[in-house]
């Protein structure tokens, strides 16, 4: 289970003296104890998966505003801890595996206008899960349908 790896690495990197490495497996394991208890559930692998992904959105979408700054310090501690999270997360999809994908869902749904849109991003995002990016999924939905 992925709640064991996340504890398995954080002893490892203590072990190891890897304080980024430790610092970040501790801030997801902490976003997933915050979420239980707020919850009052037992979060699965799948829902962690989730949180991890947030995080790594987070911090992708931070590291732009690092760089305009000019704070190489920052981008480079940033890039670090997206590599670790990318660690625990599935593979992203090939542009062209997941055009394919979506060509079939355009063609299951008979999704013809951009009024479909919305059905084809539910489809779309159901059947990739975390193996692709929203805003990938939403690019390639609006040049196929337009």
């Amino acid at each position: 289970m992925l709640k064991e790896k996340l504890l398995e690495d954080l002893k490892q990197s203590m072990k190891d003296k890897n304080i980024n490495r430790k610092n970040v497996v501790q801030m997801v394991r902490a976003a997933i104890l915050q979420k239980e208890k707020d919850n009052n559930i037992e979060l699965d692998d799948n829902q962690i998966m989730e949180i991890i992904a947030k995080e790594h959105k987070k911090r992708e979408e931070s590291i732009e505003d690092y760089k305009k700054a000019d704070r190489q310090d920052l981008v480079d501690q940033i890039e670090e801890e997206i590599s670790v999270l990318s660690e625990y997360l599935p593979k992203k999809m090939e542009r062209s595996e997941l055009e394919e994908i979506i060509k079939q869902i355009i063609a299951d749904l008979n999704a013809t206008s951009m009024k479909d849109m919305g059905a084809v991003m539910k489809e779309a995002k159901a059947r990739c899960g975390l193996s692709a990016d929203g805003r990938d999924i939403n690019q390639i939905v609006k040049e196929l349908l337009t």
